[in-house]
């Protein structure tokens, strides 16, 4: 690896953005596209380009072939996060199970008494109000929001917050009413539609889920379902 190549590598790691270092197996040939740039010398033309932004969506490196070149795309992407708003029972549930999944959670709530590292062993924990708490965890593209207390004054913050950041998922609690009603008071706020639109509420798949246990499994599972499109499209995340 190219002295510069290796720099730009760990500039990336320290501002916590998603890279890929690509590599022609034959020639030599290497290429850095982060930031949205792409340096070095190998030629990366519109089809390989295509397999590295969807190897960056899909956070896996792969061996590809185009054009009778065998070409190795390592990714390198910051560990997933998600931000909890809220530290009730679902919460509790909601930490171990996204924890297992590979994310690193933060619980968010001012209420010492349920915020608490007994409750939330293994997660970090925050006291600040909530939009000063996402703030301070600077969301990127590797970022999940999920609002779970409940309290509009705790939830609405935290929601304006994430709209306005680059957080791959947001998600709220609350019944198809409490929905409706959450989204009329943000958009007297001023967001739009379409910015309201990127709040999965109700939050989780509809899988029938009843139970706090039941509610975290369908919640992973859509934040999942959102990293990992599979065959349903890349979508328009943006990628580096």
């Amino acid at each position: 690896m190219k002295a510069a190549h290796l720099n730009a590598l760990l500039a990336a790691r320290e501002g916590k953005r998603e890279c890929a270092f690509v590599t022609d197996l034959e020639s030599g040939a290497e290429a850095i596209i982060a930031n949205g740039r792409t340096e070095g010398d190998l030629d990366v033309g519109d089809a390989l380009k295509a397999e590295i932004d969807q190897a960056l969506i899909r956070r896996e490196s792969r061996l590809v072939e185009r054009d009778g070149r065998r070409v190795f795309i390592q990714v390198l992407v910051p560990r997933l996060r998600l931000a909890i708003i809220g530290a009730g029972h679902i919460s509790q549930y909601l930490t171990t199970i996204a924890g297992a999944a590979g994310f690193d959670v933060t619980v968010v709530d001012p209420r010492t008494l349920y915020a608490s590292p007994e409750r939330f062993p293994g997660a970090a924990i925050s006291h600040d109000w909530p939009d000063e708490a996402l703030e301070a965890l600077d969301l990127d593209q590797g970022s999940a929001v999920v609002a779970l207390s409940h309290d509009p004054k705790l939830d609405e913050p935290a929601l304006a917050t994430a709209l306005k950041s680059d957080a791959f998922y947001i998600g709220a609690l609350g019944s198809r009413k409490t929905t409706a009603l959450r989204r009329e008071r943000m958009k007297a706020e001023g967001f739009t539609d379409a910015e309201l639109d990127r709040i999965h509420g109700p939050v989780g798949l509809d899988i029938g889920a009843l139970s706090p246990a039941e509610i975290a499994v369908s919640i992973v599972a859509e934040i999942i379902d959102v990293l990992r499109p599979k065959k349903k499209g890349y979508g328009d995340r943006k990628v580096a």
